[in-house]
C-alpha cells in the first residue's frame, strides 16, 4: 500500500509499505494492504511502519529505526485509508 505522511513543514515520506500502526484516539490500531476505508483522528503517541522504506536524507532525524520497523513521534493527526492509500497528516 502507499503510504503519504505530511506535515506542515513538509512531506516527510511518500512509498510503498507493508503496515502502518497508528495511537488512534480510541486506541492504538493497524491497517495492512488492503483494509478497508477508514478516517480517524491520531493522538499523541507513536506511528509504526512495517516493510523497507527508504528515508530522504533531509528527515531521517524524525524518524527512528527498530528491527524491521521505522517509528516516528507525532503529538496528533489525521488519517485515511482509501483505495489501498494512506494519507497521514501529522503534527
Amino acid at each position: 500500500m502507499l503510504l503519504e505522511i505530511v506535515t506542515p513543514e513538509a512531506t516527510l515520506f511518500s512509498g510503498e509499505v507493508d503496515s502502518v500502526a497508528v495511537p488512534g484516539v480510541n486506541g492504538e490500531f493497524q491497517m495492512l494492504n488492503n483494509h478497508a476505508p477508514i478516517v480517524s483522528i491520531l493522538k499523541d503517541g507513536y506511528v509504526k511502519i512495517s516493510g523497507n522504506i527508504q528515508l530522504e536524507e533531509e528527515v531521517e532525524a524524525k524518524f527512528e529505526k527498530k528491527g524491521n520497523a521505522t517509528w516516528l513521534a507525532i503529538n496528533s493527526g489525521t488519517i485515511e485509508m482509501k483505495d489501498n492509500k494512506v494519507i497521514l497528516l501529522a503534527d
